[in-house]
This record gives structure tokens, C-alpha cells and sequence, in this order.
């Protein structure tokens, strides 16, 4: 059987060293499956994210991505218990779907949400 295909973010970090301890530190992205000087990997369970380096603070700080699933009200508790910084609310958006935001430090926007009928909400 063939693997279903996915698709997996690329972003933007300014240091890589401060994403990794940042991704594997605070939001439990503890694997770290490859890190050089240019290039990070991080996975969580289901979820990869990939990193590049770049000195561009404007690229970093206009990047985002959205995760989404029936975990997302999970995460959002543990996320709270450890203080994660720049932690947004976790409500529903205008647009129907119940999310919280966090800044990383490069100032990647991080969006994660479901709809509230995936968490019988």
C-alpha cells in the first residue's frame, strides 16, 4: 500500500539553535529527526515541521501556518501550563473556527484550530 501523501511546512527561523530549543523545549517537538547549520527538522507525534535559516526578519515575521486537528484544545492547555509566550486566547474566530496563535521566536505566526464540531464544541 502507498502512503498517503502530506504536506509539510517549510519556515523561516533567524537562529536555528533558538527554534530548536524553542519547537522541542516549549511546544514539545521533541524529535529532532535532522539539524545542521541550515536546516532543522522537528516532529511531534503526526505533526514535521521543517526550518531553514535566513537573516530575514521580515520574511520570518510575515510567514505562518496553520495546524489543525481534534488535539489543537490539548495542546492549547499544555501550551498554558508552560507558560508558552505570546500565547493567544483560545476561542472562536469570526470565520467559525476555534484557534489560538503564538509567535515563535523569529516571529513565525503559528495558527492552530479545529472546528468546534471536531471537539464537540
Amino acid at each position: 500500500m502507498i502512503d498517503a501523501a502530506v504536506c509539510l511546512p517549510v519556515l523561516p527561523a533567524r537562529d536555528l539553535a533558538e527554534a530548536q530549543s524553542f519547537y522541542a523545549g516549549l511546544l514539545g517537538f521533541a524529535e529532532i529527526v535532522y539539524s545542521d547549520d541550515n536546516y532543522l527538522i522537528v516532529r511531534r507525534g503526526s505533526m514535521e515541521l521543517h526550518f531553514w535559516h535566513t537573516a530575514d526578519r521580515n520574511l520570518a515575521e510575515n510567514t505562518s501556518c496553520y495546524i489543525r486537528g481534534g488535539e489543537i484544545p490539548a495542546l492549547y492547555a499544555e501550551y498554558a501550563a508552560r507558560g508558552v509566550p505570546r500565547l493567544s486566547a483560545f476561542e472562536i474566530r469570526p470565520w467559525g473556527m476555534k484557534e489560538f496563535y503564538i509567535h515563535d521566536p523569529s516571529g513565525v505566526l503559528l495558527r492552530f484550530g479545529c472546528a468546534p464540531e471536531e471537539i464537540g464544541a
